[in-house]
């Protein structure tokens, strides 16, 4: 198993910018990709960002690019989701998870198989 903490979440002003941590820990070595979903209230959990462990590449979300950038530090067993320029659609509980599948397109939840215990972002105008 793989467990994951997430940190960094907050409120800032619309503009404003965050940056996401989240630790793996446990069974890292099965970890093929780490990715960022985000779920308002009300709303279904969407892929915000990936990255793959091994060779860092990065897939996201339209809604984010430009604004958001994902990394990573293997050394750190940590993934990062650094936050520009927010807007007032941005605001939810961020979470961090972990697909162990190769066969994913790395967007959709249920591709995931571990989960942290997410971060609340909130964006004032």
């Amino acid at each position: 198993q793989v467990q994951l903490v997430e940190s960094g979440g907050g409120l800032v002003q619309a503009g404003g910018s965050l940056r996401l941590s989240c630790v793996a820990s446990g069974r890292t070595v099965s970890i093929y990709a780490m990715g960022w979903f985000r779920q308002a209230p009300g709303k279904e959990r969407e892929f915000v960002a990936a990255i793959n462990w091994s060779d860092g590449r990065t897939y996201s979300a339209d809604s984010v690019k430009g604004r958001f950038t994902i990394s990573r530090d293997n050394a750190k067993n940590t993934v990062y989701l650094q936050m520009n320029n927010l807007k007032s659609e941005d605001p939810a509980v961020y979470y961090c998870a972990a697909a162990r599948s190769l066969l994913v397109t790395l967007r959709r939840p249920g591709e995931y198989d571990n989960w942290g215990q997410g971060t609340q972002v909130t964006v004032s105008s």
